[in-house]
Parts: structure tokens; C-alpha cells; sequence
């Protein structure tokens, strides 16, 4: 059993804990503890990508507790390619808060990490009942860091947000409870053995409790019509906390993956493909709806949190065209759109500095004092998230696109996702014209950021630029990933071979 599993966890809570007693430190160490954690991730989840690129599953039982008890983490091709997400994700957005932006309140450094621990905790749990645990740390913490330098308006998204979640959290709670009643266990292993046999009397119970699961993992998603609490909260929170919530819906839609392809694949039993038949028409109605979102936008961080919601529906879209090429091309177009939208959020927060108190209001007149370097950014940015060549996003919506050719709603999944693209590239050509060309006699206002905060910017935008160039290596890792979650009886045998401890303890107690 490899404690390197285990670490994505400990790294983040035991960071936490010495913030805590930072704070009387000052600033400085509060920086530097939170910046080495947080690049102690990195190579820790590469490692993990490495070890298991091989096909192999990576268990830890805490406690040496036999499953299904216990709790267990599990570390598999996706789960490591979604700590590697992370990480870096998290690297870019911390690189830009230590600039100024941890100052604008109190434990800031803290929550970052309490927010890293929930997210990685929901990536590598093997447990529902431990998800649940893992997505209140991260929820906790998305409130803070949503608050994090006040405002009417972080106020108020903040308490649209906390009440929302609550519902949620209750919901979760209940569906998780007439999972257990129908199968006796939580463990995701021993869920997909026990489901499949479950009988007809237990059955309604079971799908009752897997649709109200998908309901929550949807409001976490963002997905229509429980999608409306996350544009005006990511748009009001600061830069660096948006940043990083650029992977919260994602952790919704692996939660779904999960739950499909693991607990009610087609082996299920009386709950087989219990989720698959709601997830294309959700995809396609919040790709709909996002696009009219990112439309009507008048300023920039609240289109980017529309395109935030884009990018969920279209993931659930592939999601439910049921396939290993779909599943592929999702977790490619994940990788993209993650490290795109976080680099967005960040060059938002730069281009509203830059023009005082216009902000990111793409209806009012004034210069940025760097429109080269801002510009050159902000069009790397548009081409990556609206899925134009050469970047990485145009490969990834061809990758769904193809996958979609042989389902019966080929037509469908087309028009919404193409008519989508287009318009996406519309709202960002009048937005880059009204930041960068429209900008009338109106002198610079002489305010220029660091070079810190443009280089954390310019690192998460260069995602798109590296996932194209080592497209190869990327599909064929996603490819394998697929692959595997096709194959949930690997899952399975991987969690449930410490069964003889079981027997070695009945054995000593004998003696």
C-alpha cells in the first residue's frame, strides 16, 4: 500500500493547520508555506499520473481497514489526471494571489488550501459517504474565498451560493441514504457488485436514490435549470478564487462519470444507464442556455462564468452520448477548458486594473496601458475556450464532435454545439473589441500590474498551446483512461483485494 496516494490529502490539511498558526507570523511566511504546498502538488500528482499510466490502481486503506469499511482512497487514471489539473490550476491562480490579492482578506492562504484538500479528497475518495464529506471541506471554503474582499456583491452571490448548497448537501444526504438502505454499503467497489444484484423490491429505492445523487452532482455542475447561482458568483469573486473554481463543475461532472459508468453502467441490474438518458438533453439545453448567457453579457468576468457553464454542459453532453471515444474526448476537452477559463478569469481581473473604474464593462470606453501584451493574452484566451484552430480547444470539440457521429441525435449534438461555437466567437471578437479597439481618444489611465500577475495569467493560457502540441500523448492518455472506466471490474478487484485481512484477524482471534 503506497502512501503517495494519500499525500494530494495530507499536503493541503497539514498546510492548513500551520496557516492557522502563521497568521501571527506575517504575511511572508503565510506566502511561502502556502506556495510550497501548493507546488509540492504538482510533482506529487505527476507521480501518480506516471505510476498509473500503466493501467495500475493505486489503493490506500486508512486504518489497513478491509473494504468495503473504512475509508479508501483510490487513485486510477482519471482521478490522477484530475489531481494533475489541479495542481496546476492551482499554481497559476496562488502565483497571482501572493501579488496583493491575499491581502484583500483575512485567512485567505487557509482557505486556499481547505479548498485543495475538498477537491482532492472528492478526486481519490472511493466512498460516497466520504464524497459527501469532501464536497462540504471544498464548499466551506468556496464560501470564504467567495466573501474574500468584500462587497455588495460578494455578499450577495455568497448568500445565493450557501443556501443553494445547503439544499444540496441535504439532498445528497437523503439520496445517499436510500442508496445505503437499497444496498447495505457506500463503498463505490462494493456498490458496483451489490447494485447489480439488487433485487426487484429494492429497486425503486435505489433508482430514487441514484436520480436524487445526479440531481446534486447537476446543481454542483451548474447544469440547467439549477445552473443560475454560478454566473454572477464567479463573477463577483476575486481573481484568484474564480481561477480555482474554474474546477469546481468539474468536480460535479466526475462525480456523474463515476456514479455512470462505475455504480449504474449497463451491468447495473433493474438501475442499468439510470443516469445516461438524462444527461444528453441536459448538455444540450445548458450549452443553449450558457451561449445566451455569454451573449447578453455586459462585462467580462460574468461572460467567462457563462462560458464556465458552457464548458460543464458540453462535457454532460459527451458524457451522455455513452461511449469510450465520448468519455475520451471529454477528459480532453476538461484539460482545455479548465486551464483556459482559469487563465481568463485571472487576465479579466488585469484588464480591469488597468481601466479603472470601467473594470471589465465591455459597453464603456477606455484604453488598458498595455494593449500588446493584454491583447496578445486575451486573443490566445478566445481562441482556446471558443474552440478555434490552432489551439487545443478546436481539437477538443472536433474530438466530441466525431465521437457524436454514430448516435441517433448526431443532428442535434451538431447543430447546438456548432451554432454554439459560433456565437461564442461572436461575443469574444465584440468583447476584444470593445477592451482593445473601440476605446475612442480616452488616454491610459497609467496603471500597470505586475509582472507576476501577467505571467500567472500567461502560464494557465499556455495550456491550450501545450495540450495542442502534445495532442498525441494527451488523447492517448485519455484514450487509455476511457478504456479503463469501460472496465469496472478492474475498479473492483483493486479495491476489494484486502479481504484477507479479514480473514488473518478471524485467524489470530482463533488462536
Amino acid at each position: 500500500m503506497s502512501h503517495l496516494v494519500v499525500m494530494p490529502v495530507l499536503i493541503p490539511l497539514v498546510a492548513g493547520a500551520l496557516l492557522l498558526l502563521a497568521g501571527r507570523w506575517g504575511r511572508g511566511v503565510e506566502r511561502a508555506i502556502g506556495l510550497a504546498a501548493t507546488a509540492a502538488l504538482l510533482p506529487v500528482a505527476v507521480l501518480l499520473l506516471v505510476r498509473v499510466a500503466a493501467g495500475e490502481l493505486m489503493v490506500y486503506y486508512d486504518g489497513n481497514w478491509p473494504a468495503p469499511y473504512g475509508i479508501v482512497l483510490v487513485a486510477d487514471r482519471l482521478s490522477a489526471l484530475m489531481l494533475t489539473l489541479t495542481a496546476c490550476l492551482a499554481l497559476g491562480s496562488l502565483l497571482y494571489a501572493v501579488t496583493g490579492d491575499d491581502r484583500l482578506g483575512p485567512r485567505f492562504h487557509v482557505l486556499f488550501q481547505m479548498q485543495l484538500l475538498g477537491i482532492n479528497g472528492a478526486f481519490l475518495t472511493g466512498d460516497l459517504f466520504n464524497l459527501f464529506v469532501f464536497f462540504e471541506i471544498l464548499l466551506i471554503a468556496s464560501y470564504a474565498l467567495q466573501l474574500h474582499g468584500g462587497g455588495a456583491a460578494r455578499v450577495r452571490a455568497a448568500l445565493h451560493l450557501v443556501v443553494l448548497n445547503l439544499a444540496g448537501s441535504a439532498v445528497f444526504l437523503i439520496g445517499i441514504g436510500a442508496v445505503y438502505a437499497a444496498t447495505g454499503t457506500l463503498n463505490l467497489a462494493d456498490l458496483a457488485v451489490k447494485v447489480a444484484a439488487t433485487g426487484a423490491e429494492q429497486a425503486g429505492l435505489l433508482r430514487a436514490g441514484g436520480l436524487l445523487l445526479l440531481l446534486v452532482f447537476a446543481l454542483k455542475a451548474a447544469l440547467v435549470p439549477l445552473g443560475f447561482w454560478l454566473p454572477p458568483a464567479y463573477a463577483a469573486a476575486s481573481a484568484p478564487a474564480a481561477a480555482l473554481f474554474a474546477i469546481m463543475t468539474k468536480v460535479g461532472v466526475y462525480a456523474i462519470l463515476r456514479m455512470q459508468v462505475l455504480i449504474f453502467g449497463p451491468e447495473a441490474g433493474p438501475a442499468a444507464s439510470l443516469l445516461t438518458p438524462w444527461l444528453l438533453p441536459v448538455g444540450l439545453l445548458t450549452i443553449i442556455g450558457a451561449t445566451l448567457g455569454v451573449l447578453a453579457s455586459r462585462e467580462l468576468p460574468r461572460l467567462l462564468a457563462h462560458l464556465v457553464v458552457l464548458s460543464a454542459g458540453t462535457l454532460i453532453l459527451a458524457l451522455g452520448l455513452d461511449s469510450e471515444a465520448a468519455t475520451s474526448s471529454a477528459l480532453y476537452y476538461t484539460l482545455n477548458s479548465t486551464l483556459v477559463a482559469g487563465g481568463l478569469f485571472l487576465l479579466a481581473d488585469l484588464i480591469g486594473r488597468e481601466r479603472g473604474a470601467v473594470q471589465g464593462m465591455l459597453d464603456k470606453a477606455q484604453r488598458v496601458a498595455r494593449p500588446l501584451l493584454l491583447g496578445t493574452l486575451f486573443f490566445v484566451g478566445a481562441v482556446g475556450i471558443a474552440g478555434l484552430p490552432p489551439l487545443a480547444g478546436f481539437a477538443a470539440k472536433l474530438y466530441v464532435l466525431q465521437s457524436a457521429l454514430s448516435h441517433p441525435a448526431a443532428a442535434w449534438v451538431f447543430s447546438v454545439v456548432l451554432v454554439s461555437g459560433l456565437l461564442v466567437i461572436v461575443a469574444l471578437s465584440r468583447a476584444g473589441s470593445a477592451l482593445f479597439w473601440r476605446t475612442g481618444d480616452a488616454p491610459a489611465l497609467g496603471v500597470r500590474t505586475t509582472g507576476l500577475q501577467a505571467v500567472a495569467a500567461a502560464l494557465l493560457l499556455s495550456g491550450a498551446v501545450a495540450l495542442m502540441a502534445g495532442a498525441g500523448t494527451a488523447t492517448a492518455f485519455t484514450r487509455a483512461t476511457a478504456a479503463q472506466l469501460a472496465d469496472p471490474a478492474a475498479y473492483v478487484d483493486a479495491v476489494m483485494a484486502n479481504l484477507g485481512v479479514v480473514s488473518t484477524r478471524r485467524t489470530r482471534e482463533g488462536s
